[in-house]
């Protein structure tokens, strides 16, 4: 439930409706507003009942939130979020982030070279796995804390800020002492123990859609994240399963712009694991910024012939430099 006071009602008034809902074994919580004082009402395993409230000095409105997610909706939060990564600022509005890198950490040299062609490039923020989820046990499964401690090496080299995926809750820590954003991928999108471990460690997440999840589940896996008291979250957009087999995945940029009507937490997409295919990439990005994405993650390696995962729809460096070349111009043109 959400409690909206009347405009200019004074803190007496608001305590006393705090009061009550924690009296009633439920926790509040204040909803920042430019032009109104409103109150959630967290902790609640079915219908709020309206009586104990109705009468309360003050209290303007009742609404009902009746969706599995409160704390990510706009009913809650209706201001943009900005969610920061190592000085980089991922939202709603803000300028377009590239997110770029290698889809695994395979080398020492092969991360430095990655780092130093997507700075170069004009990349804010590289990504590479030191953890690889992998659908089938024989392949490359990454490097593991090695892996961890070569990426944030190649990002302080660079002068970049690092995201790579965390999967168990034991890795968590390790994770967030070396990387600047963490990231919970399609496959963990549900592991709601990682879930909450993740809402309390105060690193920015970066939270993919699984493989076959609707919107509503996907922003009830981020409410987890918010309720356990991390509001730095990014929602990613990687493409989801259908019957379709002609790509990899089918991407659903249409998400976009609803989601922008539903949360204030930043959407970006992820062209490459959605399309599968390098020559696809760079129109599925550009498409990305046309329906408003805070932003892409691009998937680069220095040899993508040699890459021990997702070398087909990796980006060589003068790919990604053409790419990075056509966002600048497309973005000119949007804002113009």
């Amino acid at each position: 439930m959400l409690i909206v006071m009347d405009h200019g009602a004074a803190k007496p008034l608001v305590d006393t409706v705090v009061a009550r809902i924690e009296s009633l074994g439920f926790t509040p919580q204040a909803i920042p507003g430019g032009d109104r004082v409103a109150i959630g009402v967290l902790g609640n395993q079915g219908y709020v009942d309206e009586a104990p409230f109705r009468d309360l000095p003050g209290v303007r409105e009742l609404i009902h939130v009746t969706k599995p997610y409160k704390l990510v909706s706009r009913d809650f939060h209706p201001e943009d979020t900005v969610v920061e990564v190592g000085g980089v600022r991922f939202g709603w509005g803000q300028e377009p982030v590239v997110i770029a890198g290698p889809c695994a950490v395979e080398s020492r040299e092969q991360v430095a070279a990655a780092a130093r062609i997507v700075k170069q490039a004009g990349a804010q923020v590289l990504r590479g796995g030191a953890f690889k989820p992998r659908t089938g046990p024989h392949s490359f499964q990454g490097l593991g804390f090695e892996g961890l401690e070569i990426l944030a090496e190649a990002g302080r080299a660079a002068g970049i800020p690092v995201v790579t995926e965390v999967m168990r809750i034991d890795q968590l820590e390790r994770v967030a002492a070396a990387a600047d954003c963490i990231q919970v991928g399609a496959r963990n999108m549900q592991n709601f123990d990682l879930l909450k471990e993740t809402g309390r460690i105060g690193k920015p997440i970066l939270l993919k859609r699984g493989m076959s999840a609707t919107l509503e589940e996907f922003l009830a896996a981020a409410e987890y994240i918010l309720l356990a008291g991390n509001s730095q979250v990014i929602l990613c957009e990687r493409g989801i399963r259908t019957f379709e087999q002609a790509l990899r995945n089918t991407l659903d940029l249409g998400v976009v712009p609803y989601l922008r009507q539903l949360t204030h937490l930043p959407v970006i997409v992820d062209p490459s694991h959605a399309v599968g295919k390098r020559a696809l990439v760079a129109p599925m990005a550009k498409a990305a910024l046309v329906v408003g994405a805070a932003g892409v993650m691009i998937e680069v390696h220095p040899e993508p012939g040699a890459a021990l995962c997702d070398g087909p729809q990796s980006l060589d460096a003068a790919g990604f430099e053409a790419l990075m070349d056509e966002l600048y111009r497309l973005r000119q043109a949007l804002v113009s």
